[in-house]
């Protein structure tokens, strides 16, 4: 019996238990449902502010690749083991090794430190919506400016107007703590109902914006100058920024990352409600699509506005200094606004952005909802209670953004968020790669061939890295060097090792078969196991998240993390915008590190997510065929016949007969309380 709790994978043949499970009622529901939460605002404003940002057209290479190389393949993971193993985040990774539930830890509390900041995003539109009713808003008015709109949306809705030079909070905008409140309000009704509810609501909210964005895009292509603005969208491509600014292969990633919804537990808690045997692949591509062609569509939307407000303030376009949340508010209701009844047309633009932010927020908050539902500490309360709390402990964190420096607060964790994304991503794609079948891939090779192995794939990019960027002559080649170096060099330790092997096992291996094992087999093993269930895996899948994504992430992370502030030899870690340390950068630290903490807890000290463990882990399955990493929760290997022998047998009714009596305890004491 193994002494250690190995993967608790399950094999192609059997079908957890999930009788009560929701379900999607429609492919149609499920698929609005994933776009809606994958679309929100950083498609409309965040895209095209990048592309500004970062030589115009130049930014569709990092993002076209990170979106093909990377986004999709994610995506393809995260719904595939949703449908594979009916569960979210925390329970799929805790499936793949007991010490590996701190990943889903991780991603889960990421999306709920976005929606933190995301509800409040959503309760500024609220806010603008109403005031767009007023005497005072600025955006119907003749002869209004972007600069005035964009002023006005920071003074007077956000708050900004009582800011000092240091920009740090002096009061509470009252306006915006209420809003805060329907914001979360909204967000707990669209998933107190369950899924067919929330299915059913994404109609309207991922519907109706599609719809807008095209009459918004029609709209701005026929006003004068927009050519100009499109031309600067598409038509100027500044090659330079890809070697100038490293940083925007991070953040192309990231960008990504954020807008297709993976690394958040979303799309993980989606597929979940799918049956098992839906077409993954196709989902993601559906999903990824449509979520890239909102913000292709976007962008044309915006940058031409862009050129009509150049136009209307006769400057040139790249004259027009709008970023961030004035490229949208500081743009579109001035454009909109000089059109016949423009007042109706700016608030339809308000309750666009509030359909585009609603679903994208219970989205981010579903995550983190199917995670905690599906455990069995919290397995008794509803759907409804658990949103329920989660929604008043969200509000009573969002607080810090409904001060007056709100947009500061938020702008500095949306920085750092993508640490924590990046850092996600990297630990997903390495459990896919690296950490499922590990242990039969030990007992098989050898700990000595596996290891070396892994440290000759991440410990030349590790090396790399510190060349590339901490010395200060001869970095990219010599960063090549050593990691090419150090790369082969882990190789001949690893043939060394499994030459060993191959001496004590002779009749079972051959180089080009023992070479397959220690490179692919896991990997291709839990392509194998889950395609035999959702479907066609492609193998540059399989072979994309062993040899190429996770090292292409890492490297990445530390390129984002010593990236440079424009113009200045600080680092952006620690001097993002300029910020005051406290208290702007320390909220952006304490972020990074409290899901590094998730993470590293759960691997050094596993007992402490046990009330995380699955309901169905805790029961050993019976009379199913033995698969790579069959093993119970506990760690107890399954027998040939699939079965865990009398022993654990004994011992899983047991823990079934103790968890039952604890449970008629409780209902006891509740209706006693009662």
């Amino acid at each position: 019996m193994s002494t250690e709790e190995p993967s608790t994978a399950v094999s192609s043949e059997e079908e957890p238990k999930k009788e009560g499970r929701e379900r999607w009622t429609s492919k149609t529901a499920f698929y609005f449902a994933a776009i809606g939460a994958a679309v929100g605002f950083g498609n409309v404003w965040r895209f095209p502010a990048l592309c500004a940002d970062y030589g115009g057209g130049a930014f569709f290479i990092p993002y076209l690749m990170a979106l093909f190389f990377i986004g999709i393949p994610l995506l393809i993971l995260e719904i595939s083991l949703g449908q594979y193993y009916q569960t979210g985040d925390v329970g799929v990774f805790g499936s793949f090794h007991y010490r590996y539930r701190g990943v889903g830890v991780s991603s889960v509390a990421c999306s709920f430190i976005v929606v933190t900041y995301y509800s409040v995003l959503i309760a500024w539109v609220i806010n603008a919506f109403f005031d767009s009713f007023g005497s005072e808003d600025p955006w119907a008015k003749e002869d209004v400016t972007g600069e005035e709109a964009a002023d006005y949306f920071k003074s007077n809705i956000i708050g900004m107007d009582t800011l000092g030079d240091d920009l740090r909070p002096t009061r509470m905008v009252g306006k915006n703590v209420g809003f805060s409140f329907v914001a979360w309000f909204l967000i707990w009704a669209c998933l107190a109902g369950g899924t067919k509810w929330t299915g059913r609501i994404t109609y309207f909210t991922m519907g109706l914006p599609i719809v807008l964005l095209f009459v918004f895009l029609i709209r701005a292509v026929t006003l004068e100058g927009a050519g100009d603005g499109i031309e600067q969208y598409i038509g100027i491509w500044d090659m330079s920024v890809l070697t100038d600014r490293p940083d925007v292969w991070s953040t192309a990633v990231s960008q990504i990352f954020f807008s297709i919804g993976v690394t958040f537990g979303i799309m993980t808690a989606f597929g979940s409600y799918n049956q098992r045997n839906e077409p993954a692949v196709l989902h993601s591509c559906v999903i990824a699509g449509a979520n890239s062609m909102f913000s292709f569509i976007s962008g044309f939307a915006v940058f031409a506005s862009l050129g009509h407000l150049a136009f209307i303030s006769e400057v040139e376009v790249t004259e027009l200094k709008f970023r961030g949340i004035s490229l949208v508010f500081g743009t579109w209701p001035v454009v909109f606004g000089t059109l016949p009844g423009g007042e109706h047309w700016v608030r339809l633009l308000f309750f666009d952005l509030f359909l585009l932010g609603i679903d994208s927020g219970f989205g981010l908050l579903e995550g983190s909802l199917t995670a905690a539902a599906d455990t069995v500490f919290l397995s008794k309360f509803s759907k409804a209670q658990l949103a329920g709390g989660m929604s008043i402990i969200g509000f009573l964190l969002s607080l810090i953004y409904c001060t007056d420096a709100g947009l500061i607060f938020l702008d500095a964790t949306d920085f750092y968020v993508n640490f924590i994304m990046l850092l996600v991503g990297f630990l997903e794609t390495f459990a896919a790669g690296w950490i499922f079948g590990i242990e039969d891939s030990i007992n098989e090779l050898g700990a000595g061939a596996v290891y070396s192995y892994m440290a000759a794939n991440f410990g030349s990019v590790a090396i790399a890295c510190a060349v590339w960027f901490g010395a200060n002559n001869f970095a990219t080649g010599g960063g090549f060097l050593a990691l090419f170096g150090f790369y082969f060099l882990g190789l001949g330790v690893t043939a060394f090792f499994l030459k060993k092997r191959m001496e004590e096992e002779p009749d079972k291996w051959t180089w080009k078969t023992i070479i397959y094992a220690v490179s692919f087999k896991n990997v291709m093993d839990l392509r194998e196991q889950l395609s035999s269930v959702i479907g066609f895996l492609p193998m540059t899948w399989a072979f994309l998240m062993k040899q190429v994504i996770p090292q292409i992430i890492l490297i990445l992370f530390v390129n984002l993390a010593q990236s440079k502030r424009p113009g200045s030899d600080e680092s952006l870690f620690g001097h993002y915008e300029g910020y005051e340390q406290w208290p702007f950068q320390i909220v952006g630290y304490l972020v990074v590190f409290f899901a590094c903490f998730l993470f590293l807890l759960g691997l050094a000290w596993p007992a402490a997510y046990e009330g995380l463990v699955l309901i169905d882990e805790k029961i050993v399955v019976m009379g199913q065929a033995g698969g790579v990493g069959d093993t119970t929760a506990d760690g107890k290997k399954l027998d040939d016949n699939g079965g865990g022998g009398e022993e654990e047998e004994e011992e899983a009714v047991k823990d079934i007969s103790v968890m039952e009596e604890t449970n008629e305890d409780t209902n006891k004491a509740e209706e006693a309380l009662a």
